[in-house]
């Protein structure tokens, strides 16, 4: 359901904010209805009942509309409203009933709720809490039997207000469960009406979560028939617990009449067998007409391919083989595929989703797309959301994250799918919501794959968030050939049965490439083939992708190759292997190194074909999380040099340090410049400028304090503005003794230096330790 025009009036409720999408010019039509205006209205009480049953526990939105039925020989544009699913729901269902009714409109109804106006996707309903099946052929009564002697009474029965062949009124049959169905719920109360459809022969669409259903207590207008949608039967108090229906459902046999199996096995059509060899001419002369014979044919082909006995292209040529072999004179080639597409989505829609297939559509060719400047230049519909925000990862793209061995690669893209399934930003890149996640990885067995995941340290918020929508595989022993298609396609399906995946990511490519047969391009069949590359893409990572979902984007972890750092400076992604079919194919690319391997930061590369150019991030890992660095803290120029003269310095600070530790231990303390002119050119210390330089910066970072009164310690008073240098963790040994008791041993008794004074930070100015037994870093210092 999407949402209408915006019209200019409304029925006479319609300030309740919910009420919009109304026809204006109808109103004023006084022209004579076709429909008998004395026929009946639509009742409120029964409005009521009806959403107390079908939402009486829901939250959110529901989603609402009404169109013209057919046969009324008038137009007119449908309406779409979300109702509050609140007390008020029923009163404002009963107003937009009124005026629907008046502009000779049915009125329908989503059975769930959803989160947002405008939203009414099956993948956006967020609760339903009823079962329902629409019998809507045959022996309604013996049905409706059927399904009560199984299931036990139902909570309501509708009658929808059409009637069948024989005579017998249309029927909805509704069970309010004990409490809405959420998350993976929803699908199995899908599912679960599909089943009970499928068993009693009624309306097959209510395996999808957004199909829409009449209203009881509106008016259904069909062919001049204006009559009520009724309640026959309700049950109010009755509920049925989830878990408990779906078993009841599993045990009930198929009704009298109804088979399982697909309608071209049936008796009454001619058999594939001679289907497939018989000529047929036009004009009716055989036994069978060519469009009876066209159609068994293409079912039975089809049935192939959604059981993976063929795939997409064998089922597809076989269609056309058996055209051009058999019909007299053969169909056009776009006759047959529209042929093929319709019959494909009726047997989706009866079998459900197809168990082994590696295609995605019916196996009829798709025509090339072509466009004129002028259709392009026009186009101005809003462009796809991307998956992965700013362009990194966009609907149907291809994504390729390289580096080195041991460089991060699996860690960084572990927080990152973790924080996407989660709906959380992460260096930057954002998902537009809660994404759905299958990890293929075939590197890290299961006990260390947990192992790992409890160690990289993610906030709990995004744990809790990403607990359902993040799906790993332990380390496969396979290759994504036919057979390992097959099985991953099976995973992905199971892990996410009712909605596809949004991401696929397959980490490494090395441990899962097939390149396709060796001899078959005259190449080495590896990675580094671009052959062999592109057989990989596009027989084997494409073909899984359009399958579970072509929208969904994939992600490829890719090992590199050694360059040079020129090189690399130069232009990183040649150090992906198989680089050139890889670089062309792919709509993101991603290189993790280190610029320098002496220190800890990675530089991440980004190239992008769908959006404009991202500067590289340089990101490293803090407290156990990946983190952007401000760029604007690395050095541009000589910064290999500049490293060293950083690690010269950071030595020598210890050295200072450690020093004064082992001073301390002897009994000696120092002031600045004493220990200048004794350390000088010792412990690779240099001059005595040099040394005085870094005790003033230590003591500016608060690594060196002072001691003003070394009294206590046994020295005298210093002729040092600042004192005795002290830092933390010194002490001194002093006159006592002290006798081990165990060994016997006597050694001088210690005790701690503690400083007095320290300069500040900000003016150099020697302050006062408020506490010497703590040792607290000056406030205003900066790392």
């Amino acid at each position: 359901m999407t949402a209408g025009h915006e019209d200019r009036s409304a029925p006479p409720d319609a300030s309740m904010g919910n009420l919009v999408h109304f026809n204006p010019w109808r109103d004023f039509n006084d022209a004579a209805p076709m429909a008998d205006v004395f026929g009946d209205e639509p009742d409120p009480e029964q409005i009521t009942q009806f959403m107390e049953v079908v939402f009486g526990y829901c939250d959110g939105l529901i989603p609402v509309r009404s169109f013209i039925d057919k046969g009324q020989g008038i137009d007119g544009r449908p309406h779409n409203i979300w109702l509050d699913a609140n007390a008020a729901a029923a009163g404002k269902m009963a107003t937009f009933a009124t005026w629907a009714s008046r502009e000779g409109a049915a009125v329908y109804v989503i059975p769930g709720t959803v989160a947002a106006v405008g939203h009414a996707k099956a993948a956006e309903i967020l609760q339903m809490q009823t079962v329902v099946v629409d019998i809507d052929s045959g022996d309604i009564a013996a049905k409706r039997a059927h399904l009560e002697r199984h299931l036990g009474p139902p909570t309501m029965v509708v009658e929808s207000g059409g009637v069948t062949a024989e005579g017998q009124r249309k029927a909805h049959v509704w069970w309010k469960l004990t409490e809405p169905a959420e998350g993976s719920d929803v699908a199995r109360v899908t599912r679960l009406r599909g089943d009970i459809a499928a068993k009693v022969g009624g309306d097959m669409h209510f395996r999808s979560a957004h199909q829409p259903i009449r209203v009881a207590g509106s008016v259904y207008y069909k062919n001049n028939l204006k009559t009520q949608v009724r309640i026959v039967e309700l049950n109010a108090g009755l509920e049925r617990d989830l878990a408990e229906f779906i078993e009841a459902v599993a045990d009930m046999p198929p009704a009298p009449g109804i088979s399982l199996a697909p309608d071209f096995a049936t008796p009454d059509k001619p058999r594939v067998d001679d289907v497939l060899v018989t000529p047929v001419r036009e004009g009716g002369q055989d036994d069978w007409s060519r469009f009876e014979g066209a159609s068994a044919a293409i079912g039975h082909f089809l049935r192939m391919v959604h059981e993976g006995r063929m795939s997409k292209e064998e089922g597809w040529q076989a269609i056309c083989g058996y055209n051009a072999a058999m019909l007299r004179p053969s169909w056009p080639i776009e006759r047959l595929q529209r042929e093929s597409e319709r019959l494909w989505d009726l047997h989706v829609q009866k079998n459900g989703p197809p168990l082994v297939r590696l295609d995605s559509a019916a196996p009829a060719p798709s025509e090339m797309p072509t466009f004129t400047l002028g259709s392009l230049l026009d186009d101005t519909s809003p462009m796809p959301e991307d998956i992965i925000a700013p362009r990194v990862l966009t609907p149907g793209g291809l994504l390729v994250l390289g580096g080195a061995p041991k460089v991060g690669k699996s860690d960084l893209t572990i927080s990152w799918l973790v924080h996407m399934a989660a709906g959380v930003p992460f260096l930057g890149f954002t998902p537009p919501r809660p994404l759905r996640v299958f990890y293929l990885q075939a590197e890290i067995q299961y006990h260390y794959l947990r192992e790992r995941l409890g160690q990289i340290a993610l906030p709990a918020r995004v744990l809790a968030a990403a607990r359902d929508t993040f799906v790993a595989t332990p380390k496969l022993k396979l290759l994504l050939d036919t057979e390992g298609s097959m099985r991953v396609a099976r995973a992905i399906q199971a892990a996410f049965p009712d909605v596809g995946p949004d991401i696929i990511c397959i980490d490494p490519i090395r441990n899962l490439f097939d390149g396709g047969p060796a001899n078959s391009h005259g190449g080495s069949g590896g990675e580094n083939d671009n052959t062999a590359m592109m057989f990989f893409l596009k027989d084997r990572v494409e073909v899984l992708r359009d399958y579970i979902n072509p929208a969904c984007g994939v992600i490829l972890v890719h090992h590199t190759r050694k360059l040079s750092k020129q090189q690399l400076k130069d232009d990183p992604f040649l150090a992906l292997s198989g680089a050139s079919a890889l670089r062309g194919f792919y709509t993101s690319g991603l290189i993790l190194h280190r610029p320098d391997e002496d220190a800890p930061e990675r530089k991440l590369e980004i190239e992008l074909r769908n959006g404009p150019a991202l500067p590289s991030k340089l990101i490293d890992k803090v407290g156990g999380q990946w983190v952007e660095i401000n760029p604007m803290n690395e050095r541009l120029v000589r910064a290999e040099v500049g490293a060293k003269y950083d690690a010269e310095r950071a030595r020598k600070q210890e050295v200072i340090l450690s020093i004064l530790l082992e001073e301390a231990a002897e009994g000696r303390l120092y002031t600045a410049n004493q220990f200048a002119e004794v350390f000088e050119n010792k412990g690779g210390l240099g001059g005595k400028d040099a040394i005085r330089d870094r005790i003033a910066v230590q003591a500016t970072k608060g690594k060196i304090k002072f001691v003003r009164n070394a009294a206590p310690y046994g020295f005298g008073p210093s002729r040092s503005r600042f004192g005795y240098l002290c830092v933390e963790g010194m002490v001194m040994p002093t006159d006592g003794k002290e006798v081990d008791p165990e060994t016997g041993d006597v050694t001088p008794v210690r005790v701690s230096v503690l400083p007095t004074h320290y300069k500040s930070p900000q003016t150099g100015a020697l302050l006062e330790v408020e506490n010497p037994h703590i040792w607290v870093d000056p406030e205003g210092e900066r790392p």
